[in-house]
């Protein structure tokens, strides 16, 4: 048998991986599924103003994303649109949250919020920090 090494660096061989290792973790994971969690602020234009997104798995609320718009920060939108996705987390039976920020970005809201740093990598992307945090539901 002949074995080639080919680079590919496309989307759709990512994808193709990804799915491998699905396929091969659901055989463990048997009954859990990975479900959406999102909710969005917008106005009545339909323009996007603030939004937070993830995924619930088994106990887990895996946070993705959390923004708000520049025009709209300091105005306890954030807080509103986390405790929100939270309690639907909590409703669909998650008992922790796991999410990651940049140094740049929101760790101090996200502690003042209840969140505590796990790990924290160093040298990100290259001299910064990213914090992967979690809280107890």
């Amino acid at each position: 048998m002949n074995l080639l090494l080919i680079d590919d660096e496309s989307t759709d061989f990512a994808e193709a991986v990804r799915q491998k290792i699905v396929a091969f973790n659901q055989v463990q994971w048997q009954g859990l599924s990975r479900k959406n969690l999102g909710l969005k602020l917008q106005d009545s234009e339909g323009k996007l103003l603030a939004g937070i997104s993830g995924k619930t798995f088994g106990n887990w609320f895996l946070i993705d994303y959390l923004w708000v718009d520049e025009s709209l920060r300091h105005q306890k939108i954030g807080s509103r649109l986390l405790l929100e996705a939270e309690l639907k987390a909590k409703a669909r039976g998650c008992q922790f949250a796991l999410l990651d920020t940049l140094d740049f970005q929101a760790k101090p809201f996200y502690e003042r919020h209840g969140y505590h740093v796990q790990w924290i990598q160093q040298a990100y992307p290259e001299t910064g920090s990213k914090f992967f945090m979690v809280k107890a539901l």
